[in-house]
């Protein structure tokens, strides 16, 4: 590539996430006379693609393989070719991160959201009553796919009295260690520009339940009503999906930030590091059990138990836990036989210690 044509793709492109690691990973296919593109739109089998030649539109059919999580997604960096009608995205580069989650289909498929993601907002309106086992999902999902997540709270304005919005902070803190938590106002502009800040370098990805206020958040980060936003039912503060595609939108204060439908389902998907992630403290706990397999359920020396009885951890913290592993781990199962082998190892055994147990408290003038 010239020194010319590499500036003007530097130029055009660096707003949307170019780098010069991006810049070598495409070099082989520059000799081919293949354009660099960062993918903002795929509907239909086909997606829109920012090059330094401007908006392109093209068609994904080279690169449609049968693993549903390595189909070309908003925040790719593609090769395109650079004219053809059709025009061809040839290759995706590899990528550094992954948002994925499983579908709601009875298969268990991996459906990835967006790619190439440093920062993960995930919006929570505080318009209805907290779900923090939800919020527990999205904070999984987003520390296995490598972003740093963010929990917004938006429609903070509809909780005046700042003491009540206080302690609605700190739940959300105790489920979300290690991240930042902010209650935002997108009418009132509170806490947009610690967002701003926030999200103001590399790309972010922002996630929630329809009725959430991710449009009117997007709105309020882009300064200009770029998302069409649609009122909420009272009943219950949820909304219709306004957002039906995942856009990619260059931020005018720097970052990019990639708008996604509002989720009804949020299932894991091989997410156990970004689970042991979200309840760390548990894992501390852990470490100080009598024995090193603790299950946390009934035995002796067990630290997590007596963190619960002295009021240190949440019994609710330990309920959830237990279900999102369990959880994760009949996704993973599905797809491995070695760990289905081993669940069924692990049931036998508590099962004969159950018997065993059983049998101990009968008495021996009891068995048969």
């Amino acid at each position: 590539m010239s020194s010319s044509s590499a500036s003007s793709v530097s130029t055009a492109l660096t707003p949307y996430g170019w780098d010069e690691a991006w810049a070598e990973a495409f070099a082989p296919y520059e000799a081919e006379g293949l354009l660099p593109g960062r993918v903002v739109r795929v509907d239909r089998g086909q997606c829109d693609v920012v090059t330094a030649d401007g908006l392109l539109r093209a068609d994904t059919a080279f690169v449609t393989p049968h693993d549903p999580l390595r189909v070309v997604c908003t925040g790719d960096w593609v090769a395109v070719e650079p004219g053809g009608n059709p025009r061809y995205v040839r290759t995706c580069l590899p990528r550094r991160t992954a948002f994925v989650r499983s579908t709601s289909s009875q298969r268990s498929e991996g459906q990835i959201l967006a790619a190439n993601v440093d920062h993960a907002v995930i919006a929570v309106s505080l318009a209805v009553e907290l779900d923090l086992g939800r919020i527990e999902r999205f904070l999984a999902l987003a520390w296995e796919s490598g972003a740093q997540p963010v929990v917004v709270l938006t429609k903070a304005d509809l909780v005046p009295d700042a003491v009540t919005r206080s302690y609605l902070v700190q739940d959300v803190e105790t489920a979300a260690p290690g991240v930042p938590v902010v209650p935002v106002s997108s009418v009132e502009g509170g806490g947009l520009d610690v967002v701003a800040a926030l999200v103001g370098g590399g790309t972010s990805v922002l996630l929630g339940q329809s009725g959430a206020g991710k449009s009117t958040l997007a709105n309020a980060l882009l300064g200009e009503d770029v998302m069409v936003v649609q009122a909420t039912r009272d009943v219950d503060g949820k909304g219709r999906h306004t957002t039906t595609t995942r856009n990619l939108l260059a931020l005018p204060g720097g970052g990019v930030l990639i708008d996604t439908p509002g989720l009804r389902g949020v299932g894991l998907w091989d997410a156990e590091t970004g689970v042991s992630q979200v309840f760390s403290e548990i894992a501390e706990l852990a470490e100080r059990c009598r024995f090193h397999d603790c299950a946390h359920e009934a035995e002796p020396g067990c630290a997590v138990l007596a963190a619960i009885e002295t009021g240190e951890l949440a019994e609710r913290r330990l309920q959830s836990y237990r279900k999102l592993q369990r959880e994760n781990q009949r996704i993973v199962a599905k797809t491995d036989a070695r760990l289905r082998a081993e669940i069924r190892k692990d049931w036998k055994r508590k099962g004969a210690i159950g018997k065993a147990a059983m049998e101990a408290k009968r008495g021996p003038h009891r068995r048969s």
